[in-house]
């Protein structure tokens, strides 16, 4: 087995930016979407994508935008991935001649084949919790049994992960990647300070991925 790609989400701050690049994550995302507390500004965003160091991948997030709204943050932050997290068509994902990925939010009856066929032209399928009324961020997980073994495309694992149980969320799925957010912040609980992060948290679940590749790996 490979290692695990790690992707740190909802990047607010270049500070934390930094810190995620320094603990050897993979990929950070920027949010943009109004209704979301990690929502960046561009000039924001694209001070923190300035500030990364070569061969950490910028992903731009998206709910449901209009194709004027992404393209506006393409120009603004030139985005290495798209990443879009609402009910997009497939043909409104690829029309930016930008590599994407699709968000779905798992749930019982969802046919996550049926899903990827339909978006085959994304990267990979990031799997998310399905709460009502919320597009992601929400620091729940959901039921990893639901993801089928065959799934045709790299799978992009998130949905309540944090330090204490990425390894074993690893060790279940063994997923291209993960993603957090929520599960890296400062705070705690209802304190949880969204979009600002917590250095020492992110340390941790990087190693612990780290930690838990080694352990496959033999």
């Amino acid at each position: 087995m490979g290692h695990t790609r790690i992707k740190i989400c909802g990047i607010t701050r270049i500070e934390d930016g930094l810190a995620a690049a320094q603990a050897g994550a993979d990929a950070i995302g920027l949010v943009f979407y109004g209704k979301s507390p990690r929502n960046v500004a561009f000039a924001r965003a694209r001070a923190i994508a300035d500030a990364l160091p070569p061969f950490v991948t910028t992903v731009a997030l998206f709910v449901d935008p209009t194709a004027a709204e992404v393209e506006a943050a393409i120009q603004a932050v030139q985005p290495d991935l798209l990443q879009f997290h609402g009910d997009e068509s497939p043909e409104f994902c690829r029309g930016f001649n930008r590599p994407y990925l699709k968000a779905v939010r798992v749930r019982p009856g969802l046919d996550l084949l049926q899903y990827a066929a339909r978006f085959a032209q994304a990267r990979g399928l990031l799997l998310d919790a399905f709460v009502e009324g919320e597009a992601g961020g929400t620091g729940r997980r959901f039921d990893w049994g639901l993801i089928p073994k065959e799934l045709p495309k790299p799978v992009v694992l998130a949905g309540g992960l944090e330090p204490a149980n990425v390894a074993e969320a690893v060790r279940a799925v063994r997923p291209w990647a993960v993603d957090v957010s929520s599960g890296v912040e400062a705070g705690k609980g209802i304190d949880t300070l969204k979009g600002i992060k917590d250095a020492a948290r992110i340390a941790a679940f990087v190693n612990e991925v780290k930690r838990v590749d080694v352990q496959l790996s033999r």
